[in-house]
């Protein structure tokens, strides 16, 4: 459990300086960054080789971030998350609070309740939403494991999470839905 503690230490005190975080979530290893700093979101950009135009999803604890993060959500889509089987990214319509170079050009955001206990640690103490985009340079295939993160992103980090970095326990990107405003759903990745 100290391991465990420290980890959280160390990325906190990162993500608190705006820096860039390598680290386990609950489908794969991410590179992360304080959703509400520009300048550590631009890194990731960079550091991924990616267009901005491409948002990112950001990590929340409960549905209360979500209250906090989007303007006035649909209350059901708490009732589907609560019955999603594997991990679920949420897009919503109207986020608020979160650095504009996070939010899709439309305002909508990619949103998903985390459930790994590291992560629900990190976010809880952080206080914050914390950005969640595959550790890898875009285009190239997302890692599931750590031993797959490539060298020029774990050399382009502040800090990389120790905590599963053996786990070979497979695991894979979570599902992406859009909540419509009629409360239907759009699936974007089963």
């Amino acid at each position: 459990m100290k391991n465990f503690e420290d980890d959280i230490q160390q990325a906190l005190a990162v993500l608190t300086a705006g820096g860039l975080i390598l680290y386990p979530t609950d489908t794969i290893w991410g590179i992360g960054c304080d959703a509400t700093n520009k300048k550590a979101i631009e890194r990731i950009y960079q550091l991924k080789k990616r267009a901005d135009e491409k948002s990112m999803i950001v990590l929340v604890a409960d549905e209360r971030d979500i209250l906090q993060y989007v303007a006035a959500p649909d209350l059901k889509v708490f009732d589907y998350l609560s019955a999603a089987i594997k991990p679920t990214t949420v897009i919503y319509d109207h986020a608020i609070g979160l650095a504009d170079n996070v939010i899709n050009k439309d305002g909508s955001i990619g949103i998903r309740i985390c459930k790994d206990e590291f992560c629900r640690h990190l976010l809880k103490r952080f206080r914050k939403p914390i950005v969640s985009t595959s550790a890898n340079i875009s285009g190239e295939p997302s890692p599931a494991f750590f031993s797959e993160v490539s060298q020029p992103i774990k050399e382009g980090v502040d800090y990389i999470v120790n905590h599963r970095r053996g786990d070979r326990n497979p695991s894979q990107p979570s599902s992406v839905i859009r909540w419509n405003k009629d409360a239907t759903i759009t699936v974007i990745r089963p």
